[in-house]
Order: C-alpha cells, then sequence, then structure tokens
C-alpha cells in the first residue's frame, strides 16, 4: 500500500478514537466518572452532557461502526439519515435500558457491537452480494445495529448505583451528550475522508481499508466473547 494511503488510513484510525486501552472495554466507564454519577444528587444538566459526549468521543466500537456506514455516501441528506436511523436506535435502547430497567448480558451486547463493525465493514466490501449473493436493507441493519450500540452503554451505567432523583433529567442529558460527541466526531471523520477522496488512490484502497476495519470489529467481538466465557 503507497505512503500516502496509508497516511490517510492512519489519520482515520486516530480520528476514529482506535486506541485501545489495556481493558479494551468501549464502554467502560472510568472509575472518576462511575464516583461522580455515584456520588450526584438531583439534576446535573452540563456534567451529564459533557460526559455523554466524552462517552462517543471515546467510544471507538461507535466511531468504527459510523466510519464504516458513511465511507461510501457522498450526499449529505444521506449522511444525516444513516446517522439519524443509528442515533434513534441507540437513543431508544439507552433509555429504555436504564430508565425501563431492561437486562441483558453486556459480553453479549458489546459482542454483537463489535460484529456490527465487522458487518458494515463487509457490507462496504460488496461481500453480501460477491459471496451470498443479495444484498440486505442496510438502513434497516444500521436502525437495529444502532439498538444494540445504545443497549451496550445501558448495560454498563445500570452498574452503577444511580440516584433516583433527578435521574430522568440526567439521563436524556447524558443522551443528548452522546450525541452532541457523536456530531462532533463525525465532522472530523468526514473532513478526513472529504481530503482522502480527493486523492486518486481513494478507491483503489477502500477494500484494504475496510478489510482493516473488518478486522477491528472482529478483535472487538473475540475480546468479548472471551469475556463472557472466562467471566462465566
Amino acid at each position: 500500500m503507497p505512503r500516502r494511503a496509508i497516511l490517510s488510513l492512519l489519520v482515520l484510525i486516530l480520528i476514529s478514537g482506535f486506541v485501545f486501552p489495556s481493558t479494551a472495554l468501549a464502554h467502560n466507564v472510568s472509575k472518576r466518572d462511575a464516583s461522580f454519577v455515584q456520588a450526584n444528587q438531583g439534576a446535573a444538566i452540563a456534567p451529564f452532557l459533557y460526559l455523554g459526549a466524552k462517552h462517543m468521543v471515546t467510544g471507538y466500537d461507535h466511531l468504527a461502526f459510523l466510519v464504516g456506514v458513511i465511507f461510501f455516501l457522498y450526499r449529505l441528506k444521506d449522511i444525516v439519515l444513516y446517522v439519524s436511523l443509528f442515533t434513534v436506535g441507540h437513543s431508544i435502547t439507552l433509555l429504555a435500558g436504564v430508565l425501563g430497567g431492561i437486562h441483558a448480558n453486556s459480553y453479549v451486547v458489546d459482542a454483537i457491537i463489535g460484529f456490527s463493525v465487522v458487518y458494515k465493514a463487509f457490507d462496504n466490501m460488496d461481500g453480501f452480494k460477491r459471496f451470498l449473493g443479495f444484498q440486505p436493507n442496510t438502513k434497516l441493519a444500521v436502525l437495529i445495529f444502532g439498538l444494540f450500540h445504545g443497549f451496550g452503554l445501558a448495560t454498563k451505567l445500570q452498574e452503577l448505583d444511580l440516584a433516583k432523583n433527578g435521574l430522568v433529567t440526567n439521563i436524556v442529558s447524558f443522551n443528548v451528550g452522546v450525541e452532541v460527541g457523536q456530531v462532533l466526531a463525525l465532522t472530523a471523520v468526514l473532513l478526513a475522508l472529504s481530503f482522502w477522496r480527493t486523492r486518486s488512490g481513494f478507491l483503489r484502497h477502500a477494500f484494504a481499508t475496510n478489510a482493516i476495519l473488518m478486522t477491528v470489529g472482529f478483535v472487538l467481538t473475540g475480546y468479548q466473547i472471551a469475556g463472557y466465557y472466562l467471566g462465566s
């Protein structure tokens, strides 16, 4: 792969937040943030907005999936449509999980989130038509995977002792912050993609880039599957 393509790919990876901490938990809440959330009493709109935005900007699994979603989208209205579908799904399960008390095994949910990255990269590589002879409904897939992405965070927030006083306001604020962070992160990704698309090598190296993206998804999925069996 030429040096220019490698540099472009590195820019995308860095912007997308593929910085794997030793815990490799995309939805993990830091001890400092967890302490604040558990100690908080009453509505705290600004802090929860910040925490939500921080989660999205550092949530490399979310960003990996969204990079795959917008990788071949050139028109702004298409980008808005697909990101909106993801946002709707993400918001529904985040709010339903925390406020509605819907529970699931976090390893299983996060494994599905990792698989969502594999799925979209495979889709971008034209894998469904090439190997399976059909093309799934991409809009429906983005919405469904959005539901799992939101539920992934909900499972982590459920582990915290959240005060009932101001809970609805705080969780809604957190969710709004997530969407704000999503816009900021995607803006940076779009700028990088837009620059890369002006280079002659973009289409030549799109397949290899999505193969790397798929590998990231397999790593995320495999880690969570291992955690499920080792932790049970």
